[in-house]
């Protein structure tokens, strides 16, 4: 999922992990014990749309996990239990909305099967416990407009079993720690497509206009996997090998389907070779889902996506930005799904490993530019959030759902990059291959997972796991330079700041001239110095030079020292690092064109920063340079670059650049289009704003941003229902101060307005989100939106206020 048996013996790792820990008073999460082992499950289900509800019958086959029992309790949440019996016969059982417990006729023994029948209706809207990511109530079972009221919305069923939440429509043990194989029987309106994991076995049509669709899996996997998803799609066929792969999408996206997901059988083809493991499983489907609670899901052999993955060519040509996701997903099937965290407190070996793919695929697929540009970013995101008191492997913690988060899946994946340049790539690929294949249709924990790595490596890898996957935090460096013009050495001096010491390899690239050499050492204590002879005095020493360790790193540069980086350092971050600290000294004219020959960069990233960055002050002086910014605005290869260069170009106002706006008028990437219309709009408003208003509304909300600019500073209140829709993703959800700040402007606008359609829309917009986003506190943040609206119409002179007021009222019920 996208936003898992040995105890270690070791009294000093057990002590740090209690202090650091316990003292938030969280309780100790041990692996759910296992008193029964469940074998297998068979379900017949349909469902009553206008109640959101699933009558089900269930055949589970389990057996005692090793001491003999007479009582089962399964986790069945919100359900009404109609039902239970054995071999014809009824049982005794009680249930208390969250578990059922059911009496046997006799003690049974390790490994000696029988099978329960239940009878159950599941009721998800009753259920109400939380979710990971942005799910507000893991309800396990979602209608999606089941009473068709919503024309523009169509109806839709899908499940959501992560964590543990499968068990709101069939009872099971939710545990990640159990596996089982299954049957499926869904009836549904014969106008539905259906989508389960395994095989769809055959479908039988009934008199009453309903389809009863078999799906069979035979393996075994945890029931947090089992997936249903119901619907109106399309099925666009390919295939890895003999393996069908599907995509299931709505009728609109059908012709973009491979557009969007044809990487994924290269994808299956890569995780395979570099595994060394063949794709396990009979088939790879995916499905989008809307309304979806989360970025994706890796249900096995049938993963479901957010809308997010639904991109029209115009966005795609600019970049596929769910194609990390679908990758992500689809290293579940090895990491997660194969091989299972055996509790949550281990789900980093699901989710790191899921995390790390995305890096992999980027290398393998674009180059290591590109995965190491994603690869900083997110370890920008762990960094930024509060995560540094938080082990990867945490046995402490107050509610599962917490475990995902930037620890378990940005930081993890960094540990994982860190690990395969120790051992080497070799080594990596044949551990990985190691641990899927001892734990196989199994669950394992982080321990295991080292003993795979070092049987393979002949390496002690305790060090290493205890650092980053049983503690917490990352090196902070202190680094200052001795040099000895006698002896033409320099001394590196090396500190940690953090309370506690690391241990590490450091990359550290000596600059003598164009030559760089590069020296490979080991940090084994908190303060250390090394001694690294030169033979000119060198123009400049990078630390960590190819970006591998998880640090933060102080030290003195001078400008100069930017410069010389930016133009010959390796890698992405430490270019970027040099650029963003080079911005504001352009008045100095080695600077200035030192950014301007960073626009000449081979990677596109280093190419956009550049002209986001670059001064045009005093243009008539810079008439190269501008030149050099229209020809990227034409010819670049990449469109966001091309994008980037007509924003810049935007800034001059200068009417001689119509024609390159009217061109990217025309493009085809709706970047270049809407930074085009942006750009027009200073030197011609009137074209700008007739091109604005011929747009589909597809296209216009897609390019909303640069529209919601253009109509703000054109008063345009015809437009003001269309911005309404956009405020909260642009306040809250944007990491762009500039678009937070335009999003605010346009709340204020709409929240004064006499416009009872925007006013609509924006309360709509922020019950949406509110909702959505509740664990982070999003609904609080709404009720003061709306509080803040309803004053704002009582100051006002509109004659809609009253309206106004109670359409922000039925709102604000709903959020609280």
């Amino acid at each position: 999922m996208k936003f898992k048996n040995v105890i270690t013996l070791i009294v000093l790792l057990v002590l740090n992990v209690y202090l650091v820990e316990a003292q938030l008073n969280y309780r100790y999460r041990a692996e759910n014990e296992k008193k029964f082992e469940l074998k297998h499950t068979k379900l017949k289900v349909d469902f009553n749309f206008n109640e959101k509800k699933l009558n089900g019958e269930e055949w589970v086959t389990m057996s005692p996990y090793f001491y003999e029992a007479k009582k089962v309790i399964l986790d069945a949440k919100g359900m009404l239990i109609k039902n239970v019996s054995l071999n014809g016969k009824n049982l005794e059982y009680t249930y208390n909305d969250l578990k059922l417990s059911i009496v046997l006729p006799r003690l049974y023994k390790r490994e000696e099967e029988f099978t329960l029948y239940i009878k159950y209706i599941a009721r998800p809207e009753k259920v109400k416990q939380k979710g990971s990511i942005a799910i507000t109530s893991a309800k396990g079972l979602y209608f999606i407009n089941s009473d068709g009221k919503d024309k523009d919305k169509p109806t839709q069923i899908w499940t959501q079993g992560e964590t543990e939440a499968s068990s709101c429509w069939f009872p099971t043990i939710d545990s990640p720690n159990q596996k089982t194989s299954q049957e499926i029987y869904i009836t549904v309106p014969s106008k539905y497509i259906t989508l389960s994991n395994g095989k769809l076995e055959h479908q039988t049509n009934h008199n009453n206009g309903t389809r009863t669709d078999y799906w069979n899996f035979k393996q075994k996997h945890a029931p947090y996997l089992f997936f249903m998803g119901v619907g109106e799609y399309e099925i666009i066929k390919d295939k890895y090998k003999n393996i069908p792969v599907d995509y299931y999408v709505e009728k609109e996206y059908a012709p973009f389907a491979k557009d969007i997901f044809g990487n994924t059988p290269e994808m299956l083809a890569f995780f395979s070779k570099i595994t060394g493991i063949e794709y396990p499983w009979n088939k790879y489907a995916q499905i989008v889902g809307r309304d979806y609670v989360s970025g994706a899901m890796e249900n096995t052999t049938a993963v479901i996506h957010g809308e997010r993955a639904y991109q029209m060519p115009g966005q795609l040509i600019d970049q596929n930005i769910h194609e990390n996701t679908i990758a992500h997903e689809a290293f579940h099937h090895w990491f997660g799904n194969l091989v299972t965290a055996e509790s949550w407190s281990n789900l980093t070996v699901n989710e790191s490993f899921a995390n790390y793919s995305e890096y992999l695929w980027l290398e393998y697929k674009y180059g290591r530019d590109e995965a190491d540009a994603h690869l900083y970013e997110d370890r920008e995101a762990y960094k930024k959030g509060q995560n540094s008191d938080k082990n990867l492997v945490r046995f402490y913690y107050e509610n599962r759902e917490d475990m995902f988060d930037a620890v378990s899946y940005n930081k993890g994946g960094a540990i994982l990059h860190m690990l395969r340049n120790y051992i080497g790539n070799e080594a990596f690929n044949l551990g990985m291959n190691t641990y899927l294949k001892d734990n196989k249709y199994g669950t394992a924990e982080a321990h295991q997972l080292r003993l795979a790595f070092e049987k393979v490596s002949g390496k002690d890898l305790n060090w290493f796991f205890n650092q980053w996957y049983f503690s917490n935090g990352h090196p902070k460096l202190d680094i200052s330079y001795d040099y000895n013009k006698l002896e033409k050495t320099v001394t590196v001096n090396i500190n940690q700041l953090q309370p506690k010491g690391f241990k590490f390899p450091l990359a550290i690239d000596v600059f003598e001239g164009s030559k760089r050499i590069r020296h490979n050492v080991f940090i084994d204590k908190k303060d250390t110095s090394f001694k690294l002879a030169y033979s000119i005095r060198p123009n400049l020493i990078i630390i960590n030079s190819d970006g591998v360790l998880l640090c933060d790193i102080n030290e003195n540069k001078v400008m100069n020292d930017y410069i010389f980086q930016l133009q010959h350092a390796t890698n992405f971050y430490h270019k970027k690092e040099a650029l963003q600290q080079m911005t504001n000294s352009q008045q100095d004219k080695k600077v200035f064109e030192a950014i301007a020959e960073a626009l000449n960069d081979k990677f596109y990233k280093i190419r956009i920063l550049a002209l986001e960055n670059i001064s045009l002050a005093n243009k008539y002086a810079k008439k190269e340079v501008i030149s050099k910014i229209k020809f990227l605005a034409i010819n670049d290869k990449k469109t966001l670059v091309q994008a980037a260069a007509i924003e810049t170009l935007g800034k001059l106002t200068d009417p001689e650049l119509k024609p390159i706006f009217e061109k990217g008028l025309k493009s085809k990437s709706y970047a270049v289009l809407g930074k085009s219309l942006v750009g027009m709009y200073y030197i011609d408003k009137k074209l700008a704003i007739e091109k604005s208003k011929t747009l589909p509304i597809e296209v216009k909300k897609i390019i909303a941003t640069p529209l919601t600019r253009i109509y703000l500073e054109e008063n345009d209140n015809d437009e003001l229902d269309f911005i309404a829709s956009n405020v909260m993703s642009g306040m809250f959800l944007s990491q762009n101060k500039n678009i937070q700040s335009l999003y605010k402007k346009a709340y204020d606008k709409i929240a004064s307005s006499d416009n009872l359609k925007a006013i609509n829309n924006l309360v709509d917009d922020i019950v949406e989100k509110g909702l959505k986003y509740k664990q982070y506190n999003f609904d609080k943040v709404g009720i003061n939106l709306l509080r803040q609206m309803i004053q704002n119409q009582k100051n006002s002179s509109s004659e809609n206020r009253f309206k106004n007021i109670e359409v922000i009222k039925l709102g604000m019920e709903k959020l609280l």
